[in-house]
């Protein structure tokens, strides 16, 4: 079920980004997607029941029961540099808007020059 709604954001923020022409939907749409995969590998990582895995008690158990750290590591990592990206990107719309006075990238491409 969980899986179901990390493709429907995904699919949603796909959308957005492809079929939107202001800029700044764009953006939000790619933003989208970054959270569905981030929450997807949160996802993969969880285990019902889980300890955190730092070795209190016997290996067997710790085995057993510890969830995997590796994929709250790497969304830690993707949330940092997303939040890079997507602050660089809104740079680059402002940019835009303060040359062209508009978000409209068919316009935009069209006042090119």
């Amino acid at each position: 079920m969980v899986f179901t709604l990390c493709f429907a954001v995904f699919v949603i923020g796909l959308y957005c980004a492809l079929t939107k022409k202001n800029i700044i939907k764009i953006v939000i749409g790619l933003t989208l997607m970054e959270y569905s995969v981030n929450l997807f590998l949160v996802m993969l990582g969880y285990r019902k029941d889980g300890i955190a895995p730092i070795r209190t008690r016997g290996i067997i158990d710790f085995l057993e029961r510890a969830v995997d750290p590796l994929p709250q590591a790497l969304v830690l990592t993707s949330i940092v540099i997303g939040l890079g990206v997507t602050a660089m990107a809104i740079a680059i719309c402002i940019r835009l808007y303060q040359r062209y006075g508009t978000f409209d990238i068919m316009e935009i491409r069209r006042l090119k020059g």
